[in-house]
């Protein structure tokens, strides 16, 4: 169960960081608001064990190109 690991971090940051400190006035707002988040985490979010750098900029520099 590796992979649960991962997720159980994932969703501890997202409640801390996204949930708890927001309120949402319908579903509708909660679902846009948690689109901007993921993106927040994805391209945006520096993370220090990933060379500081945010997971997708991450992803781009070590990817190999095929030749």
């Amino acid at each position: 169960c590796l992979d649960n690991s991962v997720m159980e971090n994932f969703f501890g940051i997202l409640k801390s960081e996204f949930l708890y400190l927001q309120e949402f006035e319908s579903i509708e707002h909660f679902k846009a608001e948690l689109e901007k988040y993921i993106y927040y985490y994805n391209h945006l979010r520096i993370k220090s064990r990933l060379n500081r750098k945010s997971p997708v900029a991450y992803r781009v520099s070590t990817e190999v190109i095929a030749a």
